[in-house]
C-alpha cells in the first residue's frame, strides 16, 4: 500500500529530497577545479614536451586524449589548461563583481543625475554581445592574459551593477534604514552596515553563473587569438590549433571543446540551482 504524503511534511520531505542532475554537475565541476588547483602538480605528463614520433596520435591508453599535431599529449594539456582557464574565468568575474557593486551603489544612493547617467551606460553596454565589448577593449588595450581578463571583466559589470542598483532602490526605503538614518547615523555607516549586507544576497547565485559565461567568453576569445599565445595550454587555444585538423585527428579539437562544454553547463546549473533556492522555489 503506497501512502501519499500531502501539506508541510510534504514539501519538506521533497526539500530534503536530492536534485541527482545538480549532484552531478557539482561533481563534475568539483572535478574540474580540483584538476585547476592539485592536479597539474602531480600529473607526470609535461603539456609543453612535443614528440615528433607520435604526432596526431589517436587516444590510447598511453595518451588518454590523444596527442596534437606536434605529439603533445592532449590531455596532460587540458589538465593544465585548466588552471589557466578557470583563473582567467575567476579573476574576470571578481573584477566584474566588485566594479559593479561599487557601480550600483553608486547610481541607487547617488543623486537622480548619477543614476540616470550609470543607467544608461548599463542599458547601452548590455544591449552590445558580450565578445563585442570585450573585443573592443582588446583593440584598444592589446592582446595579453591581463587584456583578457579586464576585457571579460567589464563586459561583465553591468550585470551585476543593475542588480546591485535595483535591490539598493528597495532597501534604501525599508523600514530599518529609515530608523538608522532617524537615530542619526553617518553616511558609511548606513552604506556599510545596513544597505551593503542586504544587496549582496543574489550576487553569489550570480557570481557563479557568470563564472561560466567568464570562461565560455575567454575560450572564445582564446579561439581568436586574443588570449595567452601559444605554447600555453588554453582551452580555447587548444581548440582553435586542433581545427586544422579535424579530418584526420578530431580528439584534438573535440575533446577540449567537450570539457569546456561540460564545465560551462556544470556552473550554469549550479547556478540555476541556487537561484531557485535563493529565491524560495521548490526544486524538481
Amino acid at each position: 500500500m503506497t501512502i501519499a504524503l500531502t501539506g508541510p511534511r510534504a514539501v519538506r520531505l521533497r526539500s530534503l529530497r536530492p536534485a541527482r542532475p545538480g549532484v552531478v554537475v557539482a561533481v563534475l565541476f568539483l572535478l574540474v577545479a580540483l584538476l585547476a588547483a592539485a592536479w597539474p602538480s602531480l600529473f607526470a605528463g609535461d603539456p609543453l614536451r612535443a614528440d615528433p614520433l607520435h604526432v596526431l596520435g589517436a587516444p590510447s591508453g598511453s595518451h588518454w586524449f590523444g596527442t596534437d599535431q606536434l605529439g603533445r599529449d592532449v590531455f596532460a594539456r587540458v589538465v593544465h589548461g585548466a588552471r589557466h582557464s578557470l583563473s582567467i574565468g575567476v579573476s574576470a568575474t571578481l573584477i566584474a563583481v566588485g566594479t559593479g557593486i561599487l557601480l550600483g551603489l553608486l547610481a541607487g544612493l547617488g543623486h537622480r543625475v548619477a543614476d540616470e547617467a550609470l543607467s544608461r551606460s548599463f542599458d547601452a553596454l548590455s544591449a552590445f554581445p558580450l565578445v563585442l565589448l570585450a573585443l573592443l577593449f582588446i583593440a584598444i588595450a592589446g592582446t595579453g592574459t591581463t587584456s583578457l581578463i579586464v576585457a571579460i571583466g567589464i563586459a561583465l559589470v553591468p550585470h551585476f551593477a543593475r542588480v546591485v542598483r535595483a535591490q539598493t532602490f528597495v532597501v534604501r526605503r525599508a523600514a530599518y534604514v529609515t530608523h538608522a538614518v532617524a537615530f542619526g547615523a553617518t553616511r558609511p555607516r548606513l552604506v556599510l552596515r545596513h544597505v551593503l549586507p542586504n544587496v549582496l544576497g543574489p550576487i553569489p547565485v550570480l557570481a557563479v553563473i557568470g563564472l561560466g559565461e567568464a570562461i565560455l567568453l575567454a575560450a572564445g576569445l582564446s579561439f581568436l587569438g586574443m588570449g595567452p599565445q601559444p605554447p600555453s595550454p588554453e582551452w580555447g587555444a587548444m581548440i582553435s590549433e586542433g581545427r586544422g585538423y579535424l579530418h584526420i585527428a578530431w580528439w584534438a579539437s573535440v575533446l577540449p571543446g567537450l570539457v569546456v562544454t561540460a564545465t560551462i553547463i556544470s556552473l550554469t546549473v549550479v547556478g540555476r540551482f541556487f537561484q531557485r533556492r535563493f529565491e524560495g522555489r521548490e526544486l524538481a
